[in-house]
């Protein structure tokens, strides 16, 4: 069962008793995770960045080698790392391992995507139990892959290891852009659907804007992805930061009277 075919086993399926235990495990691991990392020392939230990318990436080389040992060479769509999350994979190594721009792209990503994509995908998982059992390679390893996003995300916030400002849509933008660029020459010439920019994905919200959007479908999605991910992210921080604010100020108020 743990590496069988899709389908071959009946799926657990999305708002399932199984996909509630999955997000309830996962969501515990990660609050573990972060209350475990000391968010004060730098050094360390670099360490962990790098020890998560080189374990998400070894999980993605075995989802790779199982879809061809099913089958699936003639599906990109299966086995070719080139969505949302998988900006994960290359943002990791960016962060880790480049300099400038390239360093600057790959950690905004992972102040702000990472959290997006992860939580987004833990609640609607519909690439992975909509296909396979609970105890199934794929839906462990999706949950895990998507969990280690929202840790990273939530740790490199908290630690102030980047602070992100709205002139960082550039970095995320052109990341995105070159992903979506890529994905889009890939789905033209091999009827693929990478990053879910070129067809109708059915059971996800990306078929509302697919019939919503009709010939400028592309283009749209696109544009999203570059953009909403990262200004939400900031809407949310600059939220909690007036909110501590306003609490500090009433505090000290109440301190002086």
């Amino acid at each position: 069962m743990f590496f069988a075919k899709p389908f071959e086993y009946d799926p657990s399926q999305i708002f399932s008793i199984k996909h509630f235990v999955l997000l309830i495990l996962t969501s515990i691991a990660i609050y573990i995770a972060v209350i475990k990392t000391d968010i004060d020392n730098v050094r360390a939230i670099k360490r962990n960045i790098l020890f998560v990318t080189i374990a998400v990436w070894i999980l993605e080389i075995i989802k790779i080698i199982f879809n061809f040992k099913i089958g699936n060479s003639g599906n990109l769509n299966t086995y070719i790392p080139l969505y949302y999350c998988s900006i994960f994979l290359y943002a990791g190594l960016f962060s880790s391992f480049g300099k400038g721009f390239i360093k600057k792209m790959g950690d905004v990503f992972l102040a702000t995507g990472t959290i997006i994509g992860g939580v987004i995908f833990l609640l609607v998982p519909t690439t992975s139990i909509t296909m396979y059992p609970l105890f199934h390679y794929i839906s462990i390893q999706s949950f895990i892959y998507h969990g280690a996003m929202v840790y990273i995300g939530i740790i490199v916030n908290r630690s102030k290891y980047i602070e992100i400002k709205s002139k960082d849509i550039i970095y995320y933008s052109s990341m995105l852009f070159i992903m979506c660029l890529a994905a889009y020459i890939i789905n033209v010439n091999y009827d693929s659907n990478l990053m879910f920019i070129s067809k109708d994905f059915p059971g996800s919200p990306v078929s509302i804007l697919f019939r919503l959007t009709g010939k400028f479908f592309t283009p749209i999605v696109s544009l999203i992805q570059m953009t909403l991910p990262f200004y939400t992210i900031l809407g949310i921080k600059k939220l909690v930061e007036k909110i501590k604010r306003l609490n500090s100020k009433e505090e000290i108020e109440a301190y002086e009277t």
